[in-house]
């Protein structure tokens, strides 16, 4: 009972942060075509700084950072982190633990990244600009796509929403793995060794049985500066930080039952109705309190504080900042970006999600899972161009350096693809899925 209930709230919450998202998107593009829009441009602009005496940890190349760059470089590093962190557990227990498990949702993914960069590269014409943005419908938004899917509810079977997740999981990866190579500029490799032994480190002391979250955190906001110095894109820090976060904890269920009990059992009582402690019991509920810290990983207790922040708070800031579309501005929102990204998140995933899954069950590679067909391939392959926060990211970066017109294009493009894709695909699971019946 209380695994569904815990399942039940965090699709909940997924749905609530979906629409929270949604709505700030919205409210970005509404503020950016009203009167109020120079006002959000004074906002985006606004230059941040963190003085220690002449130095500003918010700056670039000497230059402070602006709100949209603190936004893009600074808190979706912390994004980036939580997505290193989830691709990490999925590594290690979940489903890409094993060839088994991981080798139809990888399958599905390479498709899923290859078909839309096809589609975008046949729609914009070779040698101009616009090539620069074929990644942008590449990634799915796993937060997004999964609250389109908990719409449905009871309905969706597990294996469902593990195939999602999981090969969302793997467009990530690819994703991070486009950003490191093709949007980093010229390298200081000074900044990057300094960060190497930085990690280094890091990765010895969880070796030795350091769990204390705090000093990951901040030798990581150091990292996190060297990278945004170093040319490599900073939100690359995150995920690397990842990755050094130690995924064991201290203690053992085993061992921390023992330990609990031993303590328990010294527990000293005292009258019922006295809601004064003694010091004596203060002290072990203090050791209970430990106890309980070192049977949770780092890994897994930070994914956890992370959600909250990242889904509520960064993820809206984000779409407020970067979904501000100008219909009238420019040469328009229409034009072979704008097509060519939308058309590569619906057509493009769609067709290279289920053709890959075909693929691999047809040649023996992979086998359907449980409680999944064919029709439910085809919504869950619409859900994928769901793209948002990774393709809006990526936009920014394939554009904001000097081609305003096409990135106001792209964002448009990012916007219709996946608002069609995530109306499109519930459609389509909602008539195929089973009706649960009411007891």
């Amino acid at each position: 009972m209380i695994i569904l209930r815990t399942v039940k709230d965090f699709s909940s919450l997924n749905i609530v942060a979906s629409i929270l998202l949604f709505l700030m998107a919205i409210l970005a593009a509404v503020i950016a075509n009203s009167p109020m829009a120079p006002l959000y441009q004074g906002f985006l602009l606004q230059e941040l700084y963190l003085r220690i005496g002449d130095f500003n940890l918010f700056s670039h190349g000497g230059h402070p950072l602006r709100m949209v760059e603190f936004i893009n470089d600074c808190l979706m590093t912390v994004f980036f982190l939580a997505v290193g962190l989830e691709i990490k557990r999925e590594l290690l227990v979940g489903e890409l633990s094993s060839f088994r498990k991981a080798s139809l949702p990888f399958v599905a993914a390479c498709g899923g990244m290859l078909l839309p960069v096809i589609v975008y590269s046949l729609l914009v014409v070779q040698g101009t600009p616009g090539t620069r943005g074929m990644a942008i419908p590449m990634a799915t938004d796993i937060a997004f796509s999964l609250g389109v899917l908990s719409l449905l509810g009871k309905r969706v079977p597990l294996s469902l929403k593990i195939f999602l997740t999981a090969f969302a999981v793997v467009d990530d990866i690819g994703g991070i793995l486009v950003i490191a190579i093709f949007y980093s500029s010229e390298v200081a490799y000074g900044y990057l060794i300094v960060a190497a032994v930085l990690y280094f480190f890091l990765y010895c002391m969880g070796r030795f049985g350091m769990t204390q979250k705090i000093l990951f955190l901040l030798i990581g906001v150091i990292i996190w500066y060297l990278f945004l110095q170093s040319g490599i894109h900073s939100t690359i820090s995150g995920v690397i930080l990842a990755f050094v976060i130690p995924a064991r904890p201290r203690l053992d269920a085993g061992k921390y039952i023992k330990r609990i009990r031993d303590i328990i059992g010294d527990f000293p009582v005292s009258k019922s109705d006295n809601i004064i402690l003694t010091n004596e019991q203060i002290a072990i509920l203090k050791q209970v309190e430990r106890a309980s810290d070192y049977v949770i990983s780092p890994l897994q207790s930070l994914e956890d504080n992370l959600h909250g922040t990242v889904n509520f708070v960064i993820l809206p800031l984000f779409a407020f900042a970067n979904a501000g579309v100008v219909l009238n501005g420019g040469s328009g929102v229409v034009g072979a970006v704008s097509i060519a990204v939308a058309a590569g998140l619906l057509l493009g995933k769609f067709v290279g999600i289920f053709l890959f899954t075909w693929l691999a069950v047809k040649s023996g590679l992979s086998s359907m899972p449980p409680g999944m067909n064919w029709r439910s391939v085809a919504g869950v392959s619409l859900l994928g161009g769901i793209g948002f926060t990774v393709s809006l990211f990526i936009a920014n970066l394939s554009f904001a350096g000097g081609y305003p017109d096409l990135l106001n294009q792209a964002k448009f493009g990012v916007l219709l693809g996946t608002t069609v894709a995530g109306i499109s695909g519930y459609m389509v699971l909602n008539a195929i899925l089973p009706k649960v019946k009411d007891k």
